[in-house]
């Protein structure tokens, strides 16, 4: 820890130190920290793009008017790399590099820092987050990925990013939809809030159905809320709705309740589910279990 602090500097340290990182800060004290000195000119074939960067596509637009910016002005901010075993990582300034390429520049300004995959997950996935707008699928498997590599409940995950954990809970949702609707949600076919209400459903002809009445009919979200809370339609986790007496099921409702897992008592035991190691973790973390 100790040579990671004096290789970054101690102030931008305590940036990542922060529940809430913010990558504009982490920039700026890169740049204020810089001497004329160690802003470079890289070969653009010698960068790579962060291997953590959760972003797949990029606006065409938007990346041909920051060309023709550069093209006008050159590249006003450095990016910001790390040395690999060939070349560099991008870090912060992906945009930036992919529009030079398109202006034709063999070069880009660049600032060398020695971030550890940690810290690139981080700022890959924060800089999309908070500057560019990951469609729902994309982002689902951002926090998927920073819970996993991080070992991060998702408690402490939606204190990193600013974000409730209720919302959090909804978007890793999505990625329990069949890979033919999180392709509907990425192409903006339905929406975020469709998807919500179809995460929820246990049945993936089903879901797929709906999902496909949704885009070609328009139905606004209400409408599938409705169509949705029939008892034709499976829920995942559902109530067993059988004559069966269950002297537990308000202990079974308030355990799932704080501890957002299924849980059944039954037989003098409590079965309490996780999906993972980081799942079991935050379920651990809520009844103050430790390690």
């Amino acid at each position: 820890m100790e040579n990671k602090k004096r290789a970054l500097g101690k102030g931008l340290e305590q940036l990542f130190d922060t529940d809430n990182i913010n990558v504009g800060d982490i920039e700026e004290k890169i740049y204020e920290e810089s001497t004329s000195e160690e802003i470079i000119e890289i070969p653009i074939a010698e960068l790579r793009a962060n291997p953590y960067q959760p972003r797949k596509d990029f606006d065409d637009e938007a990346l041909e008017e920051l060309a023709d910016s550069i093209k006008t002005h050159g590249v006003f901010q450095p990016i910001i790399v790390k040395k690999s075993i060939k070349g560099y990582e991008i870090i912060a300034g992906e945009r930036r590099v992919r529009a030079s390429k398109k202006v034709g520049l063999n070069s880009i300004p660049a600032i060398i820092r020695p971030f550890n995959d940690e810290q690139m997950m981080e700022i890959a996935i924060l800089e999309n987050l908070q500057r560019e707008n990951l469609n729902p699928i994309e982002e689902a498997k951002a926090y998927k990925q920073m819970i996993e590599k991080l070992n991060l409940t998702q408690e402490q995950l939606s204190k990193r990013l600013g974000k409730s954990r209720v919302y959090i809970t909804n978007v890793l949702g999505l990625l329990r939809l069949p890979a033919e609707v999180q392709n509907m949600v990425t192409n903006s076919k339905i929406s975020m809030s469709h998807a919500k209400i179809l995460s929820k459903l246990e049945n993936d002809e089903q879901i797929i159905e709906i999902a496909n009445k949704i885009d070609i009919n328009k139905l606004p979200v209400h409408e599938v809320e409705e169509m949705t809370s029939s008892d034709k339609i499976k829920k995942k986790n559902k109530i067993n709705r059988k004559p069966i007496i269950n002297e537990y099921k308000f202990v079974e409702d308030l355990l799932r309740e704080k501890l957002d897992s299924k849980v059944k008592v039954k037989d003098k035991k409590i079965e309490i589910e996780f999906t993972n190691d980081a799942d079991l973790n935050r379920i651990l973390e809520i009844i103050d279990v430790k390690e």
